[in-house]
């Protein structure tokens, strides 16, 4: 006997309609909205993602985004914020009153000392503005007039994965959209034949242990799937299954999605599950990748000039050089948003070995990157932004010599650059201490930054919810967030 269906039998009609008619109701309204917006879609011949009616808010200087995140936290003191002081404190303990009894990780807690640990690298000024920047980025140091630095960026978080949750969705508990899909259902997409958001997990090649990359990175969260990050592979087809079977020809596939859309839509007239909606439209945009995602991954096209820009990997599939070329390839065809997360940048011992491996997987295309886009008039419609999810400790954690040492999580302060699409370029913005421990002027919450990247992008921030829960979440949150102007152009 299963309870269940004899509750059912016994249910008379009076209780039938009482129990449930408000949400039949709820329920075929839910319906009716979304079988309309799917014979609007399919009778009109605008974009595949649309923007929603009202956005962008104001004109953008943005229209495109390629995020370049450092997964594992990048450290600040080895590579922007130029320390030379701390060369006089070579293994002292840390001050007291810099520390100034604030949390640090189980890391390094049981350590009897907390040792200063300079900077073993040679920094020098660059580019009109001046800018001090490591040996270890030779080609960002060339597009330093074109890039802002922030070197006061601080979060919440002191462990990676709530610290890139929180970088990524605005906020440390998973299920929240990502900033990418945020974008994608706020702005849509101008390409009908590629996803709106398109993400990249390239290989790395330092020592270094990584940490797992989860999906919320690029999650639509509650927003509706179909605003997901694809990502793109390295190895075999870009995307699983895109390729027919064999004895499978295009017609043929025509066809089976034709009638599976029947059916498809069967479902949605009877159960109006938004849901259903978006397996038609990406079934769709399936079919039509089968002949975009080969063109965009053939670089037979592009001239011996460009792939010197992004180093000697550029032709080899899975690096990160590979990867950046394609994120300009992506927004240069109307792609919305590109996240590109490199490994292994949790650098808790021999930092000097694998922060030389990391920043030779990256460097090149980096300063590559907005160099391409500058010469092809790219960059002023592309906002790139580069940084991880938290800095690292002037302190050493483990052995300490002059050449080796190693940095333990450093949440409170952080550096990032932005470029492009409505950002000043050859400016730096916030300061720290001469320990880079904390910040002594114009601190930046992640969330300032989340704020000023949708700003670049035409949408206010406090504008852009999504009701969801009861609440009109915010990819913000729901502290005061502010758009930091000084970036602005």
């Amino acid at each position: 006997m299963n309870p269940f269906f004899e509750f059912q039998n016994e249910m008379n009609r009076r209780q039938f309609f009482g129990r449930t008619g408000v949400r039949l109701g709820g329920l075929s309204l839910a319906a009716m909205a979304t079988s309309t917006s799917i014979a609007k879609a399919e009778s009109s011949t605008s974009a595949v993602f649309p923007a929603l009616p009202g956005f962008p808010n104001f004109a953008p200087k943005a229209k495109s985004i390629i995020y370049l995140h450092m997964n594992g936290g990048p450290s600040q003191i080895d590579l922007l914020d130029y320390k030379p002081q701390l060369h006089e404190h070579f293994d002292k303990d840390l001050p007291d009153s810099v520390r100034k009894g604030q949390r640090i990780t189980t890391m390094t807690s049981g350590q009897s000392r907390l040792p200063v640990a300079p900077s073993k690298y040679n920094f020098a000024q660059h580019g009109e503005c001046g800018r001090w920047v490591s040996e270890l980025l030779p080609h960002t140091a060339k597009v330093v007039d074109d890039i802002a630095v922030v070197k006061s960026v601080h979060t919440n978080a002191i462990n990676h994965d709530p610290a890139c949750t929180f970088v990524m969705t605005g906020s440390e508990i998973p299920g929240k959209p990502s900033l990418g899909s945020w974008l994608s259902y706020g702005l849509g997409s101008e390409s009908n034949d590629l996803p709106s958001f398109v993400v990249f997990t390239p290989r790395w090649t330092s020592s270094a242990g990584a940490q797992a990359l989860f999906t919320r990175m690029w999650s639509s969260g509650f927003l509706p799937s179909s605003y997901s990050g694809v990502a793109l592979r390295s190895v075999g087809d870009p995307v699983l299954y895109l390729q027919n079977p064999g004895g499978v020809t295009s017609n043929d596939r025509r066809r089976m999605l034709d009638a599976l859309g029947q059916l498809n839509r069967r479902n949605l007239e009877r159960y109006g599950d938004p849901e259903t909606a978006t397996r038609i439209a990406q079934y769709e945009m399936a079919f039509r990748m089968q002949s975009s995602v080969p063109e965009l991954t053939d670089l037979h096209g592009e001239s011996e000039s460009t792939l010197a820009l992004y180093g000697p990997e550029v032709l080899q599939p899975g690096t990160f050089a590979s990867s950046a070329l394609m994120a300009r390839r992506l927004v240069e065809r109307g792609v919305r948003c590109v996240q590109i997360l490199h490994r292994g940048w949790d650098q808790h011992f021999n930092l000097p070995n694998d922060i030389s491996a990391q920043c030779s997987d990256t460097d090149h295309a980096c300063g590559g990157l907005i160099q391409d886009l500058k010469q092809r008039g790219l960059l002023e419609s592309t906002l790139v932004v580069w940084g991880g999810e938290f800095g690292r400790t002037v302190y050493s954690q483990g052995t300490l010599t002059k050449d080796v040492y190693g940095r333990d999580h450093h949440p409170r302060n952080f550096t990032m650059w932005l470029a492009g699409g409505g950002i000043k370029g050859g400016i730096t913005y916030g300061e720290t201490d001469d320990f880079s421990y904390n910040v002594v002027e114009n601190p930046v919450n992640v969330n300032d930054i989340n704020a000023t990247i949708l700003h670049c992008m035409g949408i206010d921030h406090s504008r852009f919810t999504y009701r969801f829960q009861g609440l009109d979440q915010k990819l913000t949150g729901v502290e005061n967030a502010q758009v930091v102007n000084e970036l602005l152009s």
